[in-house]
């Protein structure tokens, strides 16, 4: 496998064109692509990064922990093993990969305000940018495996603060509400009792279908708007491997969830 410390969006797709085997993180530094080897199935965490890129830390109005509070930290390490993976390293709140492109940057979230000034036109249009690569390279990635494999499944993992919530929660939550269930339903249980069958000491373990959340982000529906033979598992994993309060990670349970 080829490690490139840099590269252009021009040359990640054609470099997946090829069906070559690579590294990479994209010359802005947004995105972390890997591709190990060819198989009918990607791993994404597009919540996974806490970056604000330079132009925009006197702007935010979040600290590091509000928006670590909102991201998805650590969803990288649940699928570094696997031999193709895309992950953001940016944050949410500078452009929110499932969030559809027109709605990517928010203004307020979670009932805070995100910015203390007014983005520019340019300053949105880069971050636009940046939206708009990751599902130009997804796009090359799924087109080259279904016509290698004919279908393809994108793990997209994601986590939730369940703390937040007053009855008892699932350790791992499957949305489906975009999902053909018809055609796909067999898989989707199937991915269900897998997850169920994770074992973490003083953990309760119940994965659940359209429980907390549904699966209606837009990383999902590009996919399933786009590709007719390929499906998306988003899977929320509860926050139980770190205190969500105080941003302290239990590294025993993360290595447990990898």
């Amino acid at each position: 496998m080829e490690k490139i410390f840099r590269g252009e969006t021009t040359e990640i797709v054609e470099l997946i064109n090829q069906g070559k085997h690579f590294e990479t993180t994209t010359r802005n530094g947004a995105l972390t692509v890997k591709i190990e080897k060819y198989v009918p199935f990607i791993c994404t965490a597009i919540h996974n990064g806490n970056r604000i890129r330079n132009g925009l830390q006197t702007k935010i109005a979040l600290n590091d922990y509000e928006r670590w509070y909102e991201e998805d930290p650590f969803t990288a390490d649940f699928i570094v093993s696997l031999p193709i993976t895309i992950v953001a390293n940016d944050s949410r709140f500078e452009y929110d990969l499932n969030r559809k492109p027109e709605d990517c940057i928010y203004e307020e979230a979670w009932g805070k305000k995100v910015w203390k000034r007014k983005l520019t036109a340019s300053e949105m249009a880069t971050s636009k940018q940046k939206h708009a690569d990751y599902y130009t390279i997804l796009h090359a990635l799924l087109k080259k495996i279904e016509s290698q494999f004919g279908g393809c499944v994108v793990y997209d993992i994601h986590s939730y603060n369940y703390k937040r919530w007053t009855r008892e929660v699932p350790l791992f939550n499957i949305g489906t509400e975009r999902v053909d269930m018809k055609r796909y339903e067999s898989i989707v249980n199937t991915w269900r009792d897998q997850l169920a069958m994770i074992s973490i000491p003083d953990i309760p373990n119940q994965s659940a279908i359209n429980d907390v959340f549904y699966g209606r982000g837009y990383n999902l529906e590009y996919v399933h708007t786009h590709f007719k033979n390929s499906l998306v598992l988003a899977t929320e994993v509860k926050k139980v491997y770190c205190n969500e309060l105080s941003g302290d990670a239990y590294p025993k349970i993360i290595r447990t969830l990898q």
